[in-house]
Parts: C-alpha cells; sequence; structure tokens
C-alpha cells in the first residue's frame, strides 16, 4: 500500500486515536462533545514499508507503462509511397494477437439496447394481456349447489391416441366399367410396282424440294423473320434490347480495363511542346486487330462521316501470288478488343467508302474487280448489291470507290476505278447494280504535245487507274493517278478526252487528294519516294518532298490546310521503315515536323485523320490498326489575334494561310 502524504504546512494535523484507546468507552467522552461524528480513520502500515521524507513524499513519480509485444509482429515493414515515389519503412506494428473471439448475444442490463428489448417484451406482454381480455367469454351461470349437480367427465381409453368419427373418410366403392367394339372393316390392296412408277414418284419429290426451297429463300430476302420476331418476343436472351445490354456492357468492362488509355485519350497533352519550335510528338494509344484479319495487310481505312468513333478496315493483300479471301472490321473507340462488325469477302478488299448522308451503307471495291455495297444494319453479312460479268464489272483489281454527293438523279450512285483503265458509275437499283462508263484513261506518248502519237499509242491498251478523287467546289472536276506516274484532270461531261496532265513523277501514283480548303491545291504520293504539292492550274508541281523509302499513302489534315500526314512502306531496313512524317508547311516548308516510329518489322500502307478527335489511324500488313495521338504542336488550327479580321471565317483564314505559302514558294523560285 502506497504511503499517505503528510499533512501540508499550516494545517493542524489531525490526530487519530490507536485501537487500544478506542476500546475504551470512558476515553471517548474525552474526545470532545463536538467531534463524535466524525470519521475514525485507522492507519494501516506494513511492516517492509520504506520510510520516505516529506520531500520525497511531495515529489510527483511518474507513471510507469507497460507496452506489449508481439514476438511474431515483423518491425520492418515497408511500403511504397506513390507521393514521394519511393519505399518507406512503416514504423507502426500491430501488436496485438486474439488468443480467442466469439460473438455473445448478452446485453448489458444498463446499455439502451437491453432497454429497448425490455420495453419490447413488456409490450408484446401486455398486448398479449389485452388479446386475452378481448377473446374472453363472459359466462353466466349459476354454480352447482350440491355434488350431484357437477358434471361428470368422460374419461378417455386412450388420451393419447384417438379419432373423432366425423374427420373420417369414407371408403369409395370401386366399379368397372368396359365396351367392346368390332373391329373395323378392312379392304386388300394389290398393285405392280414398275421401273416407270418409281421414277415418277422421284419426280414428284424432286419437285416439291425445289417448290421449299424457293419459298424459303423468299423468306430469307425479307429482313423481318416472323418466325425470328416470335423466338426474340418468346425468349428475351435473344432479343434486341438483351444484345444491347451486352454490348454496353462490353463497352463498360472494356472501358474500365484500359482506363489510362482512355484518361490519355481524352486528357493528357505533351507539356514538352512548349520547349520545342514547332515540332511535336505522337503518343501511341491502341492498336486493334482481328482473329479473321491475321496474316492479311490492311488496305483501306475509312471513318464514318457521322459515327466518329466508328471507322472501317478493310484487309486483303498487294502480293499478286498470294491472294486470298477478304475481311472487313469496322472498329469502334469505345470497344477497342473486339471489332462492331466483320464480313467477309470471296476475294481481297482494295478499297471502301461510307455513303455521306446514309452512314450504314458501305461500298467496297475487291481485288477481283467486283464491287460490293452492304447495309451494316442487316442481319445478313451479305451485300445487298454485287457487280456481276452481266453488269460489266471491272475486270482488275478496283483500287478505290467514291460515293456521288450529287443525288440529283435520284438513286444513289459512287464511283470507281480500276487497272483495266475505266472509271465507272454504279447506280443502286431496285433489284440491281447498273453501271454506266464515265471515262477511259488512254495511254499517252512520253513526249509532250505529240498528238499524232497519242492516237497510236491509245490503240496498244489502256493507262491503268489507282486513285482519284473528286473536287469539293466543282462538281464535275476529279483527277486520277495512274500506274505510269501521271496524274488526269478529267470531268464528267468531257469524258472524250483529258483536261490536263500533270508529269512529275516517275513510278506509280498511289493517292492523290484535294485540299480540304484551297480549292486549287492538291497533294499525290508516288512509288518513287516523292510528295508533291500542286497547284491545278500549273502543270508543274510547287513543292516536292523526298522520303528516302516508298511511300504508302498521304492525308490531309481536316483542320489545317497546311498540315498533312505521310507514312512509308518499306520496312526491311533502314531508319525511316514504318514511319510516320507529320509536315506543317506554315510552320517549315522544307523539312517534317514530326518524324515517328510505329512499328518494327513491318510496313505502314495506309493513314486517315478523324475529323473530330486529335488522332490518326495508321494500317501495317501484320493486319493490325493503330492509333495515334497528335501533340498540341502538330493539331494547330487556326489562331486569331488582335489584328485578325473578325469578319473572316475559319476557311477564309486557311485560305489565306495557303497563299501565303505559295506566294514564299513563288519568290524563292524566281530568285534562284
Amino acid at each position: 500500500m502506497a504511503p499517505k502524504a503528510a499533512p501540508k504546512a499550516g494545517q493542524p494535523a489531525r490526530s487519530t486515536p490507536q485501537p487500544a484507546e478506542v476500546a475504551g468507552g470512558d476515553q471517548g467522552d474525552e474526545l470532545g462533545g463536538d467531534d463524535y461524528d466524525m470519521p475514525v480513520i485507522v492507519k494501516v502500515k506494513p511492516d517492509d514499508q520504506m520510510q520516505l521524507s516529506p520531500e520525497e513524499l511531495e515529489k510527483e513519480v511518474p507513471p510507469r507503462v507497460l507496452y506489449p509485444m508481439n514476438p511474431r509482429a515483423p518491425h520492418n515493414t515497408t511500403q511504397f509511397s506513390f507521393k514521394e515515389k519511393v519505399f518507406k519503412i512503416d514504423e507502426q506494428v500491430d501488436q496485438v494477437v486474439m488468443h480467442f473471439s466469439m460473438d455473445g448475444q448478452i446485453l448489458l442490463k444498463d446499455s439502451p439496447e437491453a432497454q429497448d428489448q425490455i420495453e419490447i417484451e413488456d409490450k408484446k406482454e401486455q398486448e398479449q394481456v389485452e388479446r386475452e381480455v378481448q377473446e374472453a367469454i363472459e359466462e353466466d351461470f349459476d354454480p352447482p349447489e350440491n355434488e350431484k349437480e357437477i358434471p361428470v367427465k368422460n374419461p378417455l381409453r386412450n388420451q393419447f391416441n384417438f379419432s373423432e368419427r366425423a374427420a373420417q373418410t369414407k371408403n369409395p366403392l370401386l366399379r368397372e366399367r368396359a365396351w367392346t367394339t368390332e373391329p373395323p372393316p378392312t379392304t386388300g390392296f394389290r398393285d405392280t410396282v414398275t421401273q416407270w412408277a418409281i421414277y415418277d414418284k422421284y419426280m414428284e419429290d424432286i419437285e416439291a424440294s425445289k417448290e421449299k426451297e424457293k419459298d424459303d429463300k423468299d423468306k430469307k430476302k425479307t429482313y423481318d423473320d416472323p418466325d425470328k420476331k416470335k423466338k426474340s418476343d418468346a425468349d428475351p436472351t435473344y432479343s434486341e434490347a438483351m444484345k444491347l445490354s451486352i454490348k454496353i456492357m462490353e463497352r463498360m468492362v472494356n472501358q474500365n480495363a484500359e482506363n489510362e488509355v482512355y484518361h490519355d485519350f481524352k486528357y493528357w497533352e505533351d507539356r514538352s511542346d512548349e520547349f520545342r519550335d514547332g515540332e511535336g510528338t505522337l503518343l501511341p494509344l491502341w492498336r486493334f486487330s482481328s482473329e479473321k484479319a491475321k496474316k492479311k495487310q490492311v488496305t483501306c481505312i475509312k471513318w464514318n462521316p457521322k459515327y466518329n468513333d466508328l471507322c472501317a478496315v478493310g484487309f486483303g493483300s498487294y502480293d499478286f501470288m498470294r491472294q486470298g479471301t477478304g475481311v472487313i472490321c469496322c472498329y469502334s473507340l469505345k470497344n477497342t478488343r473486339f471489332p462492331e462488325y466483320v464480313f467477309n469477302t470471296d476475294a481481297g478488299v482494295c478499297c471502301l467508302d461510307w455513303h455521306p448522308n446514309h452512314p450504314a451503307v458501305l461500298a467496297v471495291g475487291l481485288y477481283d474487280g467486283t464491287v460490293l455495297v452492304y447495309d451494316v444494319r442487316a442481319r445478313t453479312k451479305k451485300p445487298i448489291y454485287q457487280s456481276t460479268v452481266r453488269t460489266n464489272k471491272h475486270t482488275d483489281p478496283v483500287w478505290e470507290v467514291r460515293w456521288n454527293t450529287d443525288e440529283s438523279t435520284g438513286t444513289l450512285n459512287f464511283f470507281s476505278i480500276s487497272s483495266d483503265g475505266r472509271v465507272s458509275n454504279w447506280f443502286l437499283r431496285k433489284n440491281k447494280l447498273e453501271s454506266e462508263e464515265v471515262m477511259e484513261l488512254k495511254l499517252m506518248s512520253s513526249a509532250a504535245g505529240g498528238s499524232g502519237d497519242d492516237d497510236e499509242t491509245s490503240l496498244a491498251g489502256l493507262a491503268g487507274g489507282l486513285c482519284f478523287d473528286f473536287s469539293k467546289t466543282r462538281e464535275n472536276l476529279f483527277l486520277v493517278g495512274t500506274e505510269e506516274g501521271r496524274i488526269h484532270k478529267c470531268s464528267r461531261a468531257f469524258s472524250g478526252q483529258y483536261l490536263e496532265t500533270y508529269e512529275g513523277h516517275s513510278m506509280a501514283v498511289y493517292t492523290v487528294r484535294w485540299n480540304p480548303f484551297h480549292p486549287k491545291i492538291f497533294i499525290s504520293c508516288s512509288a518513287d519516294w516523292t510528295v508533291k504539292l500542286w497547284d491545278h492550274t500549273n502543270r508543274y508541281p510547287i513543292l516536292s518532298f523526298d522520303l528516302a523509302q516508298a511511300i504508302g499513302d498521304v492525308a490531309w489534315a481536316p483542320y489545317a490546310a497546311t498540315t498533312f500526314a505521310a507514312i512509308t512502306s518499306d520496312g526491311t531496313g533502314g531508319s525511316t521503315s514504318g514511319v510516320v512524317h507529320i509536315y506543317d508547311l506554315s510552320v517549315n516548308r522544307n523539312d517534317h515536323v514530326c518524324e515517328q516510329k510505329v512499328v518494327k518489322r513491318s510496313k505502314l500502307t495506309h493513314v486517315a485523320f478523324s475529323s473530330t478527335e486529335p488522332i490518326i489511324i495508321v494500317g501495317d500488313d501484320r493486319g493490325g490498326v493503330n492509333t495515334l495521338k497528335l501533340s498540341p504542336n502538330l493539331r494547330i488550327g487556326v489562331t486569331r489575334t488582335e489584328d485578325t479580321d473578325p469578319n473572316k471565317t475559319d476557311l477564309d483564314l486557311q485560305i489565306e494561310k495557303m497563299e501565303h505559302l505559295l506566294e514564299m514558294v513563288t519568290e524563292t523560285k524566281e530568285t534562284s
């Protein structure tokens, strides 16, 4: 027991009688009459108690704390700090060890939970008493006067096993009833089977099967099959609502799995562009691929004009000795794991194009010269229109198709160009596809202006067409690129001859594209390793860029009149294999502003800009489609300053930017 503290100075010490002194009664009266009710304090002092001085008694003793130590708990745990980007030692050690734990149902009597439970039990007991009082029957009878009047209870024979007679069921009576019928009348039949009777019977069966197949074909032509409707209405698993829910769920799972890539796609910007002099970079995002498109080459890419997240990719082969079937995959940015639509073709796909006003209609050109028209909304995977020999289909690969935006004819139609030297116009009639020849690409002599030789060489054959593009400002004007390296300006109003021939390429022209802003400028790329910028009023190129490799494709940017992208298609050796080149002529008209390798040991085949998002997609010869995001320096559109006229539109400013570039190029050529 701890020693008592000594009395403080200035206070009288209370005298406590010893037990021997308190025992006497007379001596207790001597304590005084005023202190008779004071408590008696008895101090018990152990024999081995330490003797402390008053100063030591007044000194505060520091508290002693016992700390539990778990010998099995680790004391060197480290965790990664995402804030400081380093591993740090966790000094907090859990020393608690649970030896035994059990969930109990005992409540403390004075706790609020116990009080609530007692109130509930009392309430139930009170309700039971009130219910019994209400259900009680008032008995009004006189008590018996003697023992004779007391009713005698009838004891049961067996108090634990009895049955009432009223509850016993009656056994039903069994009755049998039978009938005897007369046997049905029978007749005998005899016949002689001959060979012609068997033949006639077989012919009847064959005709019946043909009629059945004809009826089945008529049913397949209708898209809305009543049997399928009944099945979908009866079973919700195969309904359209279930398909839509599964598609949305698949997109949500994919976006959660690739959350970081989608975050970069929406919000990431390369801040290092602020320290670069007009140059930029490309950020790889996704790589679209499909099992059906493996070992096939990407032959064409087109963005949908209405649904900005959907693009159609055609797969085939540019190798003449390795031709096979083709595949069309429609990929969406909302689901990068699997294509939204897949269509198989009998030959390799060479080109495709979405209709600008009907975004579900897709025109396709194949390697065997066939053109197809698909409706992606249709339940069947077969084309709704297909060219045949009767409709005068192309005899060589169809390298490009383009829908006609002028619908004055009343029917949908599109144009196609092929290596057989013909530009055809295809009309979608009610039940078939009809063709009309727009122009035959005649061969020209090497000597310019030799009109006498043109007639002789034109008899030898036609020039193979590889690409074409229609002007957006002039409906009848279009450009054609040929295998000989020449570019011809043609018109649908004058199909007999060329309006102009542009000479500058020495090998096949793969792509020719009008500028989306300036009505006079167009660009072309060729297998002679050059990209050339042209003015359609001048026969010779304005600018030429040598990329030191065969160029597969070139595309204008939809946000700037002076920006375009080109890809090199040679993937064997060299430092420029599989590289995307971005040019901005307003920043640097002599060299690219971005050069970045996209794939290794592979060839890039096509490139396309997105019309709304700051991304481009490039295809390679291994069936992959790569998505790249442009840095801020690569997507500079119109920049307005205080000196800019507010009445001018963005189109006027883009045209002025290109005109300024043309003036600088013209002055440079004159001075040189």
